[in-house]
């Protein structure tokens, strides 16, 4: 990935608004090689050669549960071919194909990364397999779709603020980023980092952009629980870890919160950053007509509609229903989505934050 860019906007830290967007995310913008294939249908003949090969190695970003149970919805469906699933950041699975590819190893049939730029460099390096089901045909926008039919927008959701109803009064929860800076909230505070989650690396980017580096050389100073995984800081601050997290998702809170864990989301009043999470098919898949089965089944209404009820996230198959009582996008001040400004800026964001936060 490259190291230059546009130096990004310094606005103030406790005035500075964010760009918001009060419908869906700017999709991922690729350019067009050629015509996409002409879609297709899961056919009887699809199913027999996907039970040939037997299995679909899957690398994604998801938490555990849902990509499990993603898995087992999918293996009773099709009986005769199981998922493998291969989960850990995005940054991380980035690094591993890279290094697989490197050595003419390839394991890997699906991919799901929570960091859209991903897939820019992977469809130019020529990594990836065109191929476009009949139903994420007809069911999504054109808009989050790559054009050349590589890869398609398989879940969104917020990176969002939050904090545990147990240590922190509604009243006095914070409502910005800027409330963050807070002396109260020193040494209470719990954060996910850029160079093992992508969500993470494109909340930072979308932050760094609109708020400037100097809010972040400000957070640093409040001496932050720093984790991995945007999925550490709402299972730890249900657990009371900490009172406040600064970034995370905001899926796992409304999991722990529905479930009864006092857990409550906050969406900043300068915008919240907004993730996508595009899926391909890997060229030369171990599996390829395992691979097309399961990808075309990832974005039908079962999958997408399991997504939305089970994972807590947003779906754009038209067909999907959002569950009653959960905010919607539309609800929402978001930050924009720039993955090829991220493209361009990962290697900086990840040294310039290290230096910052010394981790």
């Amino acid at each position: 990935m490259g190291v230059e860019r546009p130096r990004p906007s310094r606005r103030a830290v406790l005035t500075g608004a964010a760009a918001a967007a009060a419908a869906l995310p700017a999709p991922l913008a690729t350019r067009v090689l050629a015509a996409a294939p002409a879609a297709e249908a899961i056919t009887p003949q699809l199913v027999e050669a996907a039970k040939k090969e037997g299995k679909v190695s899957f690398y994604t970003a998801m938490d555990i549960p849902v990509a499990e149970r993603l898995a087992k919805t999918f293996e009773a469906r099709f009986s005769g071919v199981g998922v493998r699933v291969e989960r850990s950041g995005s940054e991380r699975i980035y690094q591993r194909i890279e290094q697989e590819r490197s050595s003419s190893i390839f394991a890997v049939d699906v991919v799901n990364s929570a960091d859209a730029a991903h897939f820019i460099v992977w469809k130019r390096n020529a990594w990836l397999a065109p191929y476009v089901p009949e139903e994420a045909a007809r069911q999504f926008p054109a808009e989050y779709r790559d054009p050349d039919g590589m890869h398609i927008t398989t879940r969104i959701w917020l990176s969002s603020l939050g904090y545990n109803t147990n240590l922190v009064k509604a009243e006095e929860a914070p409502k910005s980023y800027a409330d963050l800076l807070d002396p109260k909230w020193t040494g209470r505070i719990i954060k996910a980092h850029p160079a093992y989650a992508g969500s993470i690396m494109t909340a930072t980017f979308q932050i760094a952009r609109e708020l400037g580096w100097g809010y972040f050389e400000a957070l640093a100073k409040q001496k932050i629980l720093q984790v991995q995984s945007s999925t550490d800081p709402p299972k730890k601050l249900a657990l009371g870890e900490r009172a406040v997290m600064a970034d995370g998702n905001d899926y796992n809170l409304i999991q722990l919160k529905e479930q009864g864990a006092p857990v409550e989301v906050v969406y900043a009043s300068e915008g919240t950053p907004l993730i996508s999470a595009p899926t391909g098919i890997m060229k030369q898949a171990p599996n390829p007509n395992a691979a097309r089965l399961f990808y075309s089944w990832l974005h039908g209404l079962e999958a997408q509609q399991l997504l939305i009820d089970f994972a807590c996230q947003h779906s754009v198959h038209a067909q999907t229903k959002e569950k009653p009582g959960r905010r919607k996008l539309s609800e929402i001040k978001l930050m924009q989505e720039d993955p090829a400004g991220v493209e361009k800026a990962a290697d900086e964001i990840k040294a310039r934050y290290a230096q910052i936060f010394k981790v």
